[in-house]
């Protein structure tokens, strides 16, 4: 029987602001975010589209979960190096809800 998986991923939200959760199915629970029935947060229409652009597996519950906690409470330059150090642009996701107006 194949071991469960926890994840902590990231979200890029249309407003520009990063959203961070947990969960052991990732496509289940972006499809949820993306429906408007996900965290309050993401519930927000402005903050639509949503794009996720991290996600990172664990075996363990409790390392998911700290993952989650401590990515959220960094301030937002930390949450890009992070990203930045796992080969994750947020500059492009950036560009891409901002290509229309830049042109």
């Amino acid at each position: 029987m194949a071991k469960r998986k926890y994840y902590m991923y990231v979200l890029y939200c249309a407003d520009d602001t990063l959203y961070c959760g947990f969960t052991t199915d990732v496509a289940r629970r972006f499809a949820t975010h993306q429906a408007g029935r996900g965290a309050k947060y993401t519930r927000v229409h402005a903050r639509h589209p949503l794009r996720l652009i991290y996600q990172v597996a664990f075996d363990q519950k409790h390392d998911a979960l700290s993952a989650e906690y401590h990515f959220k409470h960094q301030p937002r330059a930390r949450k890009v190096a992070y990203l930045a150090a796992h080969g994750i642009s947020v500059a492009h996701f950036y560009r891409l809800n901002h290509y229309h107006s830049l042109n």
